[in-house]
């Protein structure tokens, strides 16, 4: 493992969906409660499709997923798959990848951890709270509070948090080009949803080897 990255960052801000934890297979289920209650949607929402649209905006999900629907129906469908998602991801919540607390514990007494992703409100709460995550985590930021883009979230938690050598990890693309847009340095999370062929400072298989890397 590379060991110039130690010491280098003084901080870490990580994406959810992918890089902490696994919801899909909750998501479809509440996505496809939703779908169910109009009656202009007659479609199976599977892991596969949830998969294919994690790391986008809230918004563009809907775009990407129904694009034979009007603006108002799609409007409907994001509004009841939001309401549905967070009520049984406060259920069952979602699957944690291995050794995910041990890491967090180790890398807090190091550098300051931070969560922005492309959720909705609440969703980032879901899994703090159902997790007991907060201590682990200093603040974070989503596309749901502002509607704002991955980068300018990642931004503000730089700027809001006085961050001077702050480091991503992800695993899609979008996370790539968010953090390189926002200036700041990315390490692949290779074992999540996404496909980075180059760019990043580091690329790990499993969440627990950023205690060898950092």
């Amino acid at each position: 493992m590379d060991s110039s990255l130690k010491n280098k960052f003084d901080s870490i801000i990580f994406d959810l969906d992918g890089t902490l934890w696994d919801s899909t297979a909750n998501v479809a289920l509440a996505w496809q409660n939703a779908i169910s209650k109009v009656d202009y949607l007659n479609e199976e929402m599977t892991v596969e499709r949830v998969r294919s649209i994690t790391g986008m905006t809230y918004d563009s999900i809907f775009d990407k997923l129904f694009p034979s629907l009007d603006a108002d129906q799609r409007k409907e469908v994001q509004t009841l798959c939001g309401i549905s998602e967070l009520e049984i991801l406060h259920t069952r919540g979602g699957e944690l990848y291995p050794e995910l607390e041990e890491t967090l514990k180790y890398l807090g007494t190091k550098y300051k951890l931070y969560i922005v992703s492309n959720c909705q409100s609440g969703y980032i709460e879901v899994f703090l709270d159902l997790n007991n995550m907060h201590p682990h985590f200093l603040g974070h930021q989503c596309f749901g509070t502002k509607g704002n883009p991955k980068t300018d979230n990642i931004k503000d938690i730089v700027n809001d948090h006085q961050l001077k050598a702050p480091v991503y990890v992800g695993d899609t693309m979008g996370d790539y080009t968010s953090a390189t847009k926002a200036d700041v340095p990315f390490i692949f999370a290779s074992y999540g949803f996404g496909v980075v062929p180059d760019g990043m400072v580091a690329t790990i298989d499993s969440f627990s080897e950023l205690i060898e890397l950092l």
